[in-house]
């Protein structure tokens, strides 16, 4: 009952996307089967205390979870139980005293500029039938634009404006955002849509990318072809959608763009989030020292 209270809260007035709420469902109903074993069935949120979430943390490192991992689901318990206090369902917030684990800096993993500009130049790569010029447009749009995936699977044909050459996005808490098309991405976009007008599909459906029979694309899906396109540049083991968001704004700060205007291009909230694209660019500047400096 109050899960799903939550889940109401979350989906409807803060407004987290479909994805977010899933994660928080997701994470949720894992909390609550650990809660069962080795405990019983807790009756009400209010017995829950700070000992079953560091055991629940622990149990989670021992199945091999990393600290960003755990981190994630830790805030989940945080949001959850913060809104139970704010009902007045609990009087006390057993994750007040919960001390996330400390996580190691990450950088962005990235694809090179000229890999991925290689794949998207050659013809042989992408047939020239509906589902290749989809699935080239899936990745032309991640990598040009850098929106996130759950961006890119709500866009409908309305949200492009040719004439401008501008996409309109609706980014995390329903904040919409415009962002340029570069000429190439534009003119696929033009020849994309005149095939997708002249299919014959199952299904009509306004949204820009669809399924093979013309149904509303799904999560899954996007994250194959991008994995499949990758494949032919990319020896990586990180191939996903977000890759090519993080290379857009890699390619971005290393070419000069302000870090602000990177910022509300990625639909950031702060700066802070964006900074971290930073550490890419000294990275890059340090191998360039090294290669070209005499006493480096």
């Amino acid at each position: 009952m109050f899960l799903a209270q939550f889940i109401q809260y979350i989906k409807y007035e803060k407004r987290y996307s479909p994805h977010t709420v899933t994660a928080y469902e997701s994470d949720l109903a894992q909390f609550h089967t650990f809660l069962n074993h080795p405990y019983s069935v807790l009756a009400h949120p209010s017995e829950v205390t700070h000992h079953h979430i560091r055991n629940w943390m622990v149990s989670l490192m021992d199945d091999k979870l990393t600290s960003r991992s755990v981190n994630r689901k830790v805030a989940t318990l945080r949001k959850y139980f913060k809104f139970l206090l704010q009902e007045g369902i609990i009087t006390v917030n057993p994750t007040a005293r919960i001390q996330s684990p400390k996580i190691g800096k990450q950088l962005p993993v990235v694809v090179e500029e000229e890999k991925l500009s290689r794949l998207l130049d050659n013809e042989s790569i992408f047939t020239n039938d509906f589902k290749g010029m989809r699935d080239k447009l899936v990745v032309e749009m991640l990598f040009g634009t850098g929106m996130r995936l759950a961006e890119l699977l709500g866009l409908v044909e309305s949200d492009i404006n040719t004439y401008e050459g501008t996409v309109t996005v609706l980014g995390k808490r329903n904040k919409q955002r415009i962002i340029p098309l570069n000429k190439e991405l534009k003119q696929l976009i033009q020849e994309y849509l005149a095939l997708k007008k002249s299919e014959v599909f199952a299904n009509k459906s306004l949204k820009l990318i669809v399924t093979n029979t013309g149904a509303n694309a799904y999560a899954k899906m996007v994250y194959l072809i991008v994995q499949k396109y990758l494949n032919y540049v990319s020896t990586q083991t990180k191939r996903s959608p977000h890759v090519l968001r993080h290379t857009f704004a890699t390619s971005l700060l290393n070419k000069g763009a302000d870090l602000n205007a990177i910022k509300d291009l990625l639909g950031h909230a702060s700066l802070s989030a964006t900074q971290v694209y930073t550490h890419n660019s000294v990275e890059r500047l340090k191998s360039i020292y090294k290669q070209a400096h005499p006493k480096a």
